[in-house]
Order: structure tokens, then C-alpha cells, then sequence
């Protein structure tokens, strides 16, 4: 279930890595995304045993690349809905870090799959004022265009991504149907063993 949920929206974020950014002014929102798929893709390219699906070198690019400029906790919060304030602070904690996992392990799978693809920018629009913006792109795998978008919130450590949308889906929306089927049948304990019992599947399958 979660794997069919998610691996549309990673697939795309890793044939995003093929967008090529010259000299993006990372301190933008459409800067920041155009710097960061060219950096990821530069990584990927440049190692076999990425493209090969090796978890601990994705973890450790995830952990590099992408972790400094996504808000997982924030992702999490969204998905989880009205069952986010239900947990422990705890709770919400291994919530967060499984779930992290999860995007970590299914990127993998994904991350094998990049080779030619292109990205195209839409314009960028927002007030200077805004804290909460959209960067609109389009990738182009074999002719075909697959919408994605991101979206981003100003924080005191600068823009970071919260959400993808793939061919008009938001992760947080796919993910918050099923994560509130969980939790009212299982409660949060559920929605946590959920999560651990599919990483334990693939790690196992990895293994």
C-alpha cells in the first residue's frame, strides 16, 4: 500500500535531479529547487552503487543533499492530520523518523531510474512578502511531461520543502486517507508498527 502510494512522487523527485541550474541563488525558493535537483543528479551520476539502489549510500545523500532543505516533521504533521496532535510527543517522534525511513527506502528504488531526463521551470510567481510558495516544474521523461511541484516554507533557516506534488497529487494528501484509516482502527500505536513493519520489508527485500 504505501509503496504504490509513494513511488510516483519519488520517482519523479529523482528524474528532477537531471534539471541542470547554473549559478541558482539558493536563497530563492525557485533557486533553491533549481540547486538542488542539479546537485542530486551530479551525485547520482557520479556513483554506480546509487544508481544501483544502495540504501546506505541514498541515506547518505538524502542525509546530505536533502535533509537540510525539507521539513520532514512538517510533511509528517500534514499527513498525519487531525491524528497528529493525538500522539505523543513521543510518538510523534518515531512517527516522523519511520516515515522519514520510508521516503529513504522507496527513493532507492527510484534513484536507478535516472538518465536522461530534463526539467523545465515554470515562471515563478510570489510577493516578497510570502512565506509559503509553490515552484511549479515539469519533467520530461521520454517526450512525455510528468507536473511536479514543490511546496516551500520561509523559516529562520531559509526556504524548506514540505511537499511534492506529482500529476496534480500532493504526498501529504495521498498519504493522510490512509494514515487516518490506521489510526482510527489501530490508533497511533498502529500508524507506527504500520511503518516499522514496512521498512522491515524493505530492508528485507534489500538485504
Amino acid at each position: 500500500m504505501f509503496k504504490r502510494l509513494l513511488l510516483p512522487f519519488i520517482a519523479a523527485f529523482a528524474m528532477a535531479g537531471a534539471a541542470m541550474a547554473q549559478s541558482a541563488d539558493t536563497s530563492t525558493p525557485d533557486g533553491l529547487i533549481k540547486a538542488l535537483v542539479d546537485d542530486v543528479m551530479a551525485t547520482v551520476k557520479a556513483d554506480k552503487e546509487m544508481q544501483a539502489g544502495s540504501i546506505p549510500k541514498i541515506t547518505a545523500l538524502v542525509e546530505q543533499k536533502i535533509l537540510p532543505n525539507a521539513n520532514f516533521q512538517k510533511t509528517t504533521q500534514i499527513a498525519m492530520g487531525r491524528n497528529w496532535a493525538k500522539a505523543t510527543p513521543e510518538q510523534q517522534k518515531q512517527i516522523v523518523e519511520e516515515f522519514k525511513m520510508l521516503l529513504i527506502r522507496t527513493y532507492a528504488g527510484a534513484v536507478s531510474q535516472i538518465r536522461d531526463q530534463t526539467v523545465q521551470f515554470r515562471p515563478f510567481r510570489a510577493a516578497p512578502e510570502d512565506t509559503e510558495v509553490t515552484v511549479r516544474t515539469q519533467v520530461i521523461n521520454k517526450g512525455e511531461p510528468i507536473q511536479m511541484d514543490y511546496r516551500l516554507e520561509k523559516t529562520a533557516q531559509g526556504w524548506k520543502v514540505y511537499d511534492i506534488n506529482v500529476l496534480g497529487a500532493w504526498l501529504t494528501e495521498a498519504y493522510k486517507g490512509s494514515f487516518n484509516t490506521i489510526a482510527s482502527q489501530q490508533g497511533i500505536e498502529g500508524v507506527i508498527k504500520t511503518l516499522q513493519d514496512r521498512n522491515r520489508q524493505l530492508a528485507s527485500a534489500k538485504g
